[in-house]
C-alpha cells in the first residue's frame, strides 16, 4: 500500500492537488496508522529541494492535517470513553489501565503527546486514549498544535535535506530522507525501550523496599 501511494503522490508533486493530497493522508494518518502520511510528506520534502512543491506549503498542509486528525482521533475516543468505562468494571485491570492512562496524561500529557506524534501507531493510541480518559480540550489541542507543526517541519525538513543532497536524482534523495527517518524512529524507540526498562525497575525496587524493612 505505502508504495503504491507515494508513487501516486510522486506524480502529483508538479501539481497544485499535491496540497489537498497531502493534508488528506496527514489527517488519515492521525487515526489511521496503516496511512503512510509521514512518509508522504519526507517525500514532498525531498522534490521541494527541486522547487516543487514549495517546502513551506508542504511544512503548513501536512500540519494542518495532522491537527485535523488528531483532534479526530480524540472525537473517536471521546465518543466511545462512556463504553469503555462502562465495559471496565471497577477493581478490574481494565478499569486500573483507564485510570493509569488518565493519571499518566494528567502528570505528562503534553510531553507524552508531543513525543508520541513521531512514532507510528503510537500517536493514535495516545489521542485515542486522551479522548476516551477525558483529558480536557483545552489542554490537547496546543500540544496538539505544537506536535503537528514539528513534526511536519521535521519530516519534510529530513526530506529537504535528502534531496538537496541529490538534487540530480531525487530518488535517492527519497531513500535517504526515508532512511534517516527510520534510523531516527528506531533510535527513538530503543531509548524509549531504555528508559520503560530503567524505570519498571526502579519501581520494583520501590515495591521490595517495604517488604525488607517489614522483613527487618
Amino acid at each position: 500500500m505505502t508504495d503504491a501511494v507515494l508513487s501516486w503522490v510522486q506524480e502529483l508533486m508538479a501539481s497544485p492537488w499535491v496540497y489537498l493530497v497531502l493534508f488528506s493522508l496527514a489527517a488519515l494518518d492521525g487515526f489511521l496508522p496503516v496511512v503512510p502520511g509521514e512518509s508522504v510528506v519526507i517525500t514532498a520534502g525531498v522534490f521541494a529541494a527541486t522547487g516543487q512543491p514549495d517546502l513551506a506549503l508542504v511544512v503548513a498542509v501536512a500540519a494542518l492535517g495532522a491537527f485535523a486528525g488528531d483532534h479526530t482521533s480524540y472525537l473517536i475516543g471521546h465518543l466511545a470513553g462512556p463504553r469503555l468505562y462502562a465495559w471496565a468494571r471497577p477493581g478490574s485491570r481494565r478499569r486500573a489501565a483507564l485510570d493509569r492512562a488518565s493519571r499518566l496524561l494528567a502528570a505528562r500529557g503534553g510531553v507524552l503527546l508531543v513525543t508520541a506524534r513521531y512514532v507510528p501507531g503510537l500517536r493514535t493510541a495516545v489521542t485515542l486514549t486522551a479522548g476516551a480518559v477525558g483529558w480536557p480540550l483545552r489542554r490537547f489541542t496546543p500540544f496538539a498544535a505544537l506536535a503537528a507543526l514539528t513534526w511536519a517541519g521535521w519530516s519534510a525538513g529530513i526530506g529537504y535535506v535528502g534531496g538537496l543532497a541529490f538534487e540530480r536524482d531525487p530518488l535517492r534523495g527519497l531513500l535517504l530522507g526515508l532512511g534517516l527517518a527510520l534510523a531516527l524512529a528506531a533510535l527513538g524507540e530503543g531509548v524509549r525501550f531504555l528508559l520503560h526498562r530503567r524505570r519498571s525497575s526502579g519501581d520494583a525496587a520501590t515495591e521490595r523496599a517495604p517488604a525488607e524493612v517489614g522483613a527487618g
